[in-house]
């Protein structure tokens, strides 16, 4: 799809920018069980036929709005090999930043079959890929470094991604959520110490805070063992 003709003569208002646009307002705001091509055609006060013509599915779309989303990650214009461990952190929290802004992305990344080819998927990679090589990596290593990173940004977003989709659909704001569940945690963890300390020590902090100092831990840890690769 990324080097198919963008058609549409019958439709000459319709492009398939604007649709990818549209999908992306209908999956920000309602989530990802309610984009059908029927409901994004109504939306764009065209029939679900005239979308076809731009795109061939419903996969189809959500690769090309995932590749728009891609889109907002940034990503530094030169490596400078002194910043590299700057310059991939960096990425690694605007990607994760990008995609709590669009939670309903993690319930689909690993149907993506075809995403990687998106341009600007692949923007992101030469320039991650720029920051490990030019870092002093092993050549044959620096994808797996790039790899390392986007995974481990990936499994903590995507946890995160689902903890504030059910939060978002419960009505109450995070600290509300957590200060009514705690009694019951606390319960529940009495026969465990090591949980029932750690319990303890997070009541009344911040639980974006919490949220965000995770993230960095591990995010420093991963990049640490990287570090020991550097030539």
């Amino acid at each position: 799809m990324w080097t198919r003709p963008r058609g549409g003569r019958e439709q000459p208002a319709l492009s398939r920018d604007q649709i990818v646009a549209e999908a992306l307002r209908l999956l920000d705001s309602e989530g990802i069980d309610a984009l059908s091509m029927r409901k994004l055609g109504n939306r764009l006060g065209a029939g679900a036929t005239s979308l076809y013509r731009h795109v061939a599915n419903k996969d189809e779309l959500i690769e090309l709005a995932v590749d728009e989303i891609y889109g907002e990650i940034e990503v530094p214009d030169t490596a400078d090999p002194a910043r590299w461990r700057e310059d991939a952190a960096r990425c690694a929290h605007s990607l994760r930043a990008t995609m709590l802004r669009h939670p309903w992305i993690a319930s689909v990344l690993g149907q993506m079959g075809l995403s990687y080819l998106g341009p600007n998927y692949m923007r992101i990679s030469e320039a991650m890929l720029s920051v490990f090589t030019t870092a002093g990596f092993p050549p044959e290593e620096a994808d797996q470094a790039m790899a390392t990173v986007i995974a481990y940004v990936t499994g903590m977003a995507t946890s995160e991604a689902a903890w504030l989709t059910v939060l978002a659909r419960s009505g109450q704001n995070e600290e509300e959520w957590i200060e009514r569940l705690y009694p019951a945690a606390e319960q529940a963890a009495q026969a465990y110490p090591h949980l029932r300390e750690g319990l303890a020590g997070q009541r009344g902090k911040n639980p974006r805070t919490a949220r965000e100092e995770g993230f960095q831990y591990g995010l420093d840890r991963v990049l640490d063992g990287l570090a020991t690769r550097v030539n």
